[in-house]
């Protein structure tokens, strides 16, 4: 059957389609985000399990995207000839991107060395197959900032460079990613109470480079708080973005969903 899009149209640039959301299925998902006015969702790889599984979710969907990549969590599980599969693995029609990559202090799943050599690895991998990439950021932006940027000047002019998803960090640390040619994606945490610096990026930050997304099944945004989060729920993402910047949300859908569009090259 044929959903007719509710106008207008968003873009869910991070979502984990694979995840459980029970009771709910994944067709479920997808139909009522589709529904509500979500043209497209991009769901994202953070394991070796992810590049198995994503590709299946992806072919079952025309407006469903993937990635792949290792989460900084999960790179003390990288071994050797992961790599590999995961070169192969990007060469998917439908994936777009190399992510979620990146440094996270805040807990210790996997020591900080063993992240930042994983992270290498991969932004390597993303400049030798062409992709961009698509960051996790916690507690390690200095680190992090190094290896930003010394990828993005190896990247092709014009090239989409990467996003820095659900943005929780500092104002310098953004400011220098935008600078870079980074894209910059807020979640439903900027609905938070306590997220009032966060708020204050929303409303500096420039709207051709900020991008919105669900980070689901986690983090939903008020008035949801206490549920799991679903990809339909950008739209209360975007609405909170319209609102600190005093515009409309189709200002605010049009301008986001063109620059998601570009960025993970979709063109219908």
């Amino acid at each position: 059957m044929s959903i007719q899009l509710a106008l207008p149209t968003l873009i869910d640039t991070h979502c984990h389609l694979d995840y459980d959301y029970a009771p709910k299925s994944e067709a479920e998902l997808v139909q009522e985000a589709h529904a509500a006015g979500v043209s497209h969702l991009v769901t994202i790889g953070t394991e070796m399990a992810s590049i198995e599984k994503l590709p299946l979710i992806s072919a079952r969907y025309p407006h469903v995207y993937h990635t792949v990549g290792i989460h900084p969590h999960e790179a003390v599980t990288f071994k050797d000839g992961d790599l590999e599969l995961l070169r192969e693995a990007a060469k998917h029609p439908k994936c777009r991107a190399i992510g979620e990559i990146g440094l996270d202090y805040h807990y210790d799943h996997s020591a900080p060395e063993v992240q930042k050599k994983v992270l290498e690895m991969q932004l390597t991998l993303a400049l030798e197959v062409k992709q961009p990439i698509v960051i996790h950021s916690r507690e390690g932006e200095e680190d992090l900032l190094i290896a930003l940027t010394r990828y993005a000047k190896q990247v092709p002019a014009g090239a989409p460079v990467g996003i820095i998803h659900c943005f929780t960090g500092t104002r310098a640390f953004g400011e220098a990613c935008l600078k870079l040619g980074f894209l910059i994606s807020f979640s439903g945490i900027i609905t938070f109470k306590k997220a009032d610096d966060l708020r204050a990026l929303v409303k500096d930050f420039p709207l051709n480079q900020i991008l919105v997304e669900t980070d689901s099944p986690y983090l939903a945004p008020i008035p949801n708080r206490g549920r799991k989060c679903e990809p339909s729920m950008v739209k209360l993402t975007a609405m909170k973005v319209a609102e600190l910047k005093g515009i409309s949300l189709e200002d605010v859908a049009l301008t986001t969903t063109q620059t998601a569009k570009k960025f993970f090259r979709i063109a219908d």
